[in-house]
């Protein structure tokens, strides 16, 4: 039996960009919820969703969105979700959560070459990206 040992913080991801690429709802939250716990145990400083892919969310996908930033705030991280749909965008404005979550709508800024400006910070590249597929 392997025990589970937690990341020191020193090995902490800087950003996990992931693809929702299906309608997310309570039939398919506990593949998203196994993944997003992967995801977490990572450590993450920024967890970035895409949903462009995505048409629809429930109640409890919201749910499980909240509780995905409370964590990552919790250990000083971000959620952010990108390019959601318009339905989507208007679902989570309907919701109005207490924690609104973050939304971006365009891809995050690409690494910077050489020809940095002195004293400017690079853009850090996404180490991990994953897809998330559901059964149907």
């Amino acid at each position: 039996m392997t025990a589970h040992h937690p990341l020191p913080p020193e090995c902490r991801v800087p950003r996990v960009e992931l693809d929702i690429t299906t309608e997310l709802d309570l039939r398919r939250l506990s593949d998203v919820g196994a993944v997003l716990d992967r995801v977490l145990s990572l450590q993450p400083e920024e967890v970035v969703i895409d949903l462009s892919g995505c048409r629809h969310l429930d109640a409890a996908a919201i749910g499980l969105l909240l509780d995905v930033q409370r964590r990552l705030t919790r250990r000083g991280g971000a959620l952010t979700l990108r390019n959601p749909h318009p339905r989507i965008r208007r679902i989570l404005d309907t919701a109005r959560p207490d924690q609104p979550l973050p939304v971006a709508d365009r891809a995050p800024h690409p690494p910077s070459g050489s020809g940095d400006a002195v004293g400017s910070e690079p853009a850090r590249p996404a180490l991990g990206r994953a897809r998330v597929v559901t059964r149907p």
